[in-house]
């Protein structure tokens, strides 16, 4: 039996989404290693949001693959630094798996998949590309594995919300956002973010619009279309065709954090399979999420953090094109979406 170890690094280097899909693992992990130093290897356009994550007490940025050897040599200097007890790759690459070996890092785990699976010296079978069950749970049974190789109790998987703001910021937040766009209090915000990271299919801008205008409400709401960097003229297209309806457009622009405090105090958060929709998730917000069927890419692949009765999915019908986004069925989603998150409760 091996003792516990004192620092673990845990890899998450890809996207936005894939990143918060890891937060139900950090949270365990640090849950049942409270005395255990657990670091992120991360780029630095997630950084932010790993500082957010409680199960994190420290992030060590990624220069990624196409930086220099200069910076390859800095990552793995740091990573020898650290004196590391333990790695977990949630996100392999042969890459990585070789800066972990070359570190010296004790306990290499990671997925028995593809050439950089010679790397770690221990492995976890995982066909996530038969999209078999949820992301965080392949990420989950990794984490799982260490646990059990170092004879530490697992405990039970924290339960949403994984991400949470301190309500009395939120509310100021959510009261000037209002009062400086002239939005009545009163109104439900319903969040729309028609951009992507380009990792998925999504509804086009007439879609979106063409959803917005079919929802109902039992009290006024005004959409809040949000946008990052490079995102701005989608934005603006759907803003024009929703005149006549109270919209807004919130540019994201203060970081990922700010952003994400913005995203806590939507009603409903609506977009494809993108990174803005897994911060909703992890948020516990209410969220509908359109995905293609490709499989790779399924809704189950890449569901949402949130609780049950907080997450709607949306696809194209089993008679169209696993892609073909543009066989989606607003009428019925927006049916839903009005349905469950719009509809009078205190009946």
């Amino acid at each position: 039996m091996q003792p516990s170890p004192s620092k673990i690094l845990v890899v998450r280097n890809d996207r936005l989404g894939d990143f918060m899909l890891a937060y139900p693992t950090f949270l365990l992990l640090k849950q049942a290693l409270p005395q255990t130093e657990i670091h992120a290897l991360v780029p630095a356009y997630t950084k932010e949001m790993a500082e957010c994550c409680n199960g994190i007490d420290a992030t060590v940025i990624d220069p990624g693959p196409e930086a220099s050897a200069t910076h390859q040599r800095a990552l793995l200097k740091r990573l020898r630094q650290e004196r590391y007890d333990a790695i977990v790759a949630l996100y392999s690459t042969t890459r990585v798996g070789l800066l972990a070996c070359l570190s010296g890092i004790p306990y290499r785990l990671g997925p028995a998949t593809k050439i950089a699976q010679v790397f770690y010296n221990r492995r976890l079978v995982q066909r996530r590309s038969r999209s078999e069950k949820p992301e965080y749970q392949y990420n989950l049974d990794l984490a799982f594995r260490l646990l059990a190789d170092f004879a530490v109790p697992a405990g039970s998987v924290p339960l949403p919300p994984y991400l949470r703001f301190p309500a009395n910021e939120t509310s100021s937040l959510r009261t000037a956002f209002c009062r400086s766009r002239n939005i009545p209090e009163t109104d439900l915000l319903v969040f729309i973010h028609p951009g992507s990271g380009g990792s998925a299919g999504n509804l086009s801008v007439e879609q979106f619009a063409a959803l917005a205008r079919l929802m109902h409400s039992w009290k006024p709401f005004t959409v809040v279309i949000t946008a990052g960097p490079g995102e701005e003229q989608k934005a603006a297209r759907l803003q024009a065709l929703l005149a006549g309806l109270p919209s807004t457009i919130y540019y994201s622009r203060e970081g990922l954090r700010r952003f994400a405090q913005h995203i806590q105090f939507a009603d409903v958060f609506i977009s494809g399979s993108t990174g803005p929709l897994h911060i909703a998730g992890a948020l516990d917000r209410p969220t509908a999420a359109f995905y293609t069927r490709r499989r790779s890419a399924t809704s189950l692949r890449w569901q949402t953090l949130n609780s049950d009765g907080r997450r709607l999915a949306f696809s194209p019908p089993e008679t169209a094109a696993p892609e073909d986004m543009g066989a989606v069925d607003i009428e019925a989603a927006a049916y839903e979406i009005s349905r469950s998150y719009l509809a009078r409760t205190d009946n």
